[in-house]
């Protein structure tokens, strides 16, 4: 029974080996592997690469026309409108203010962000890769806000931080009058820095703790036994074996944290007034939302910050490389 079963499965790897032997053949391994990969680099091409292009063509574009063919044709002018500026640390002085408030804005962010949550995550992952009490539980409590939505997450957070939210009612039953924590300037900022770490932190606690678990216990066991302090334990051993993971977290951290949109759209509206405009909003307003819309102002936009992401990539793996090599001369 269980051969018939079988039966239909060996027709049909028959019928695909066949063509596959023949290719082989005739083209040799270098051809199998070309006909392997083409699906993903169609898939790549059409979702990727093309949009890309696509994107470069419109910031060369004017006008509110969404169709391509229906835009004027601008050159750069669209990137000479957003550099038009008297004082690139006063975005009053610039002719696109909206633009350079978003990129102090995403500064500012991306900095207080990365760090903070850089520091929280490895904290985490230092104190869950200890033998410590119900540890499942606690990575999994951790790692749980990943799991959501980003939309899911502004919501929950508005809902707390709002006037009439949970936290105001907490500090009202102590006696503590009520905040207007998501009106203030100051405060909404903080809130979008804070609310961005506690839904992503999980992910890059995880990875850390991965790489923390590689780490050989021997090396632990042969300080321990030098009587070597624990600080000393982590600034030679711990943070150098860290490193390649490390800077995993620290790319991918940089990658989201210039792209952050969604739970701070959901959160603050960018708003109070302009204090949590972030890059990706400005794109997507200028673009899409915005009464006097400018796809082309908007792409332009998305290719600079696509621009700065490579560069500040390639510079973090240049620098993590170099620190391989120094580790293997020594």
């Amino acid at each position: 029974m269980v051969g018939l079963a079988f039966l239909p499965v060996r027709f049909v790897l028959g019928v695909i080996d066949t063509p596959l032997r023949w290719l082989q053949k005739t083209t040799g391994l270098g051809g199998m592997a070309a006909f392997f990969v083409a699906p993903n680099m169609l898939i790549f091409g059409v979702f990727v690469l093309l949009p890309l292009f696509i994107n470069f063509a419109y910031s060369m574009t004017g006008g509110s026309a969404l169709f391509l063919p229906d835009r004027s044709f601008v050159g750069a002018d669209q990137y000479t409108r957003l550099f038009e500026c008297s004082n690139y640390l006063d975005p009053k002085s610039c002719t696109e203010d909206a633009f350079w408030t978003a990129v102090g804005n995403t500064t500012w962010f991306v900095v207080l962000q990365v760090t903070l949550m850089i520091g929280a995550s490895l904290v985490t992952a230092l104190i869950l890769n200890r033998e410590i009490r119900a540890r499942s539980f606690w990575r999994a409590v951790f790692f749980f806000p990943v799991l959501l939505s980003p939309v899911v997450v502004g919501l929950i957070w508005k809902w707390i931080l709002q006037r009439q939210g949970l936290l105001n009612y907490g500090l009202h039953q102590l006696g503590v009058e009520p905040y207007v924590w998501l009106t203030d300037r100051s405060w909404a900022f903080a809130a979008a820095v804070g609310v961005s770490i506690w839904a992503h932190m999980g992910f890059y606690t995880l990875i850390l703790l991965a790489g923390l678990q590689a780490i050989p216990r021997d090396l632990y066991e042969a300080a321990e036994m030098d009587g070597t302090r624990s600080a000393r334990v982590f600034r030679r051993i711990t943070l150098p074996l860290l490193m390649p993971n490390l800077l995993v977290v620290v790319v991918l951290a940089l990658i989201k944290a210039v792209q952050i949109f969604d739970e701070v759209y959901v959160l603050t509206g960018g708003g109070p007034g302009t204090s949590t405009l972030f890059l990706t909003q400005y794109i997507y307003e200028t673009g899409f939302a915005s009464a006097l819309r400018n796809p082309g102002l908007a792409a332009a936009a998305s290719i600079l910050m696509g621009v700065v992401l490579v560069v500040l990539t390639l510079m973090q793996l240049g620098l993590g490389r170099r620190n391989e090599k120094k580790g293997s001369r020594k």
